[in-house]
């Protein structure tokens, strides 16, 4: 047994929508663990103010996941910079709140592309190293709407729960050649997406908490460490779960 199952020092990690938010809480709890990370992102400033605040061990890159015939050079640049990519972290996304009835062709589809068919671009990217080196760890951000039905987001809920039968699939497919494959289901997390969803509507913000066992928010170092968790040695054991980090709430009533 290792002294420290929980270290990731050697370990490459490639996080999108590592800027901010959920990401960046997991950047950090990563490159704490001893990780290399590598922040993308759309916006330039923001992932490279992120990576520069990590000092040491952080890097970025600026690309937009949609883009999906440039995410191999992506990959590929990463590589030639770190000698890797051993964790691959499916975190980018975006949100918006519209019934199904007003939610367009168009809507869906820019949803499905940014989560689910981006996820699908980088793994495909990635998965013939970790498959050549017999290691690699990929994780995919999930969400409460994997779990439970929420109304308002249709779009977003079936993306997120594609994220599921991505992660038995994979993890089955290539659990016998080094590589797992993982989710983490966040609760209501304080980030900027959280205060944007909430702003102005606290009726929503009691029906969370009073649904929420713990009756708070999380932090995104709570998903940071899980994140850490499913990474490590610690997890070597583990694949395909979908863990849900939630204060309870997939769970309360």
């Amino acid at each position: 047994m290792q002294p420290d199952p929980f270290r990731l020092d050697g370990e490459v990690a490639l996080i999108t929508g590592g800027g901010t938010g959920l990401g960046l809480g997991m950047a950090r709890a990563l490159h704490a663990a001893g990780a290399t990370v590598v922040l993308v992102g759309r916006r330039e400033e923001m992932v490279r103010g992120a990576a520069e605040a990590l000092d040491e061990r952080a890097d970025y890159a600026a690309a937009d996941v949609t883009d999906f015939a440039s995410l191999p050079a992506l990959v590929e640049r990463v590589i030639a910079r770190h000698g890797k990519v051993s964790i691959l972290l499916n975190n980018a996304g975006i949100n918006f709140k519209k019934l199904a009835v007003d939610t367009s062709v168009e809507d869906f589809a820019t949803m499905l592309d940014t989560h689910v068919l981006a996820a699908h671009a980088l793994t495909q990217a990635v998965l013939p190293g970790m498959l050549a080196a017999g290691h690699g760890s990929i994780l995919f951000t999930a969400s409460m709407t994997s779990l439970i039905g929420m109304p308002g987001v249709v779009a977003y809920s079936a993306a997120k729960s594609a994220y599921v039968g991505m992660v038995r699939a994979l993890s089955v497919e290539v659990a016998g050649q080094g590589v797992r494959v993982n989710a983490i289901a966040p609760g209501w997390i304080e980030s900027p997406m959280l205060r944007k969803a909430l702003d102005g509507d606290p009726a929503r913000s009691n029906r969370i908490l009073q649904r929420t066992p713990m009756a708070r928010f999380g932090e995104p170092d709570d998903i940071g460490h899980a994140a850490v968790y499913l990474c490590s040695p610690a997890a070597k054991f583990v694949t395909g779960v979908l863990l849900p980090v939630d204060g309870g709430a997939s769970q309360g009533f």
